[in-house]
């Protein structure tokens, strides 16, 4: 079974947390036909073979990305124009998606990029609380909840065919902070490096996308280049 084929059958079968705090909801696009059909067709062009790949991972899907389209910071727009599969939903931009998809265009486009990369999240599913998106750390209660989820996901993430000595990280903080420890307890990598989330370089470092994109190029360059270096 290659890669692409895994990927589907991993989101297609995960199992959401229980005991959420009172007004969370998790938000699961895998149960509606049209994600599933958007997520297979994104797979099946752009996760094939066997080569393993270096995980990348966010935070939490979104209401507007990966929340409806069901591929990680891939909003409607994003689905249609860069990776040619075609939707119904509504063609609105995500600010995440915005920059990610300016970025893999950097790289040499979505067939070059997730040939070596897959892009998920810590929490391969989202939350709303009180109609606006909720992240897995925003509530002690919720983290609670939710980290067992977490760490089952990113072993079986692992076990997809992703690299373990390095892991790339968007979202460093609170999300830095608790995948860090968590990786001292299950060792899922050798080496995580952090990125600054797409999120906060669209909504507050606007001015500065030229240079977070360079960044981001050298970041995923050498996670690369651990696959030619031993580590100590």
């Amino acid at each position: 079974m290659d890669f692409g084929r895994k990927v589907v059958q991993f989101y297609t079968k995960l199992v959401p947390p229980t005991n959420l705090p009172r007004g969370v909801s998790v938000m699961n696009p895998y149960l509606t036909s049209s994600a599933r059909g958007y997520l297979e067709s994104f797979s099946d062009k752009f996760y094939l073979g066997s080569n393993k790949r270096v995980l990348v991972l966010g935070i939490n899907p979104g209401r507007f990305g990966a929340g409806i389209t069901g591929v990680t910071f891939t909003d409607p727009v994003a689905l249609s124009r860069f990776c040619d599969v075609p939707n119904d939903l509504p063609q609105v931009r995500e600010l995440s998606s915005v920059f990610v998809y300016d970025f893999i265009a950097a790289w040499g486009g979505p067939r070059r990029f997730y040939s070596d990369f897959f892009l998920t999240a810590v929490s391969p599913l989202g939350y709303v609380k009180a109609g606006k998106n909720y992240n897995y750390y925003d509530d002690p209660a919720l983290l609670a909840a939710t980290t067992p989820f977490v760490v089952d996901s990113i072993k079986r993430m692992v076990t997809l065919g992703c690299r373990t000595d390095v892991a790339i990280l968007l979202g460093q903080g609170k999300n830095q902070k608790v995948i860090s420890e968590l990786n001292k307890t299950h060792y899922f990598f050798k080496t995580i490096l952090a990125l600054e989330h797409p999120r906060f370089i669209m909504q507050y470092r606007r001015k500065h996308i030229p240079q977070y994109l360079d960044k981001y190029h050298q970041v995923f360059t050498q996670a690369l280049d651990f696959r030619h270096k031993p580590l100590n």
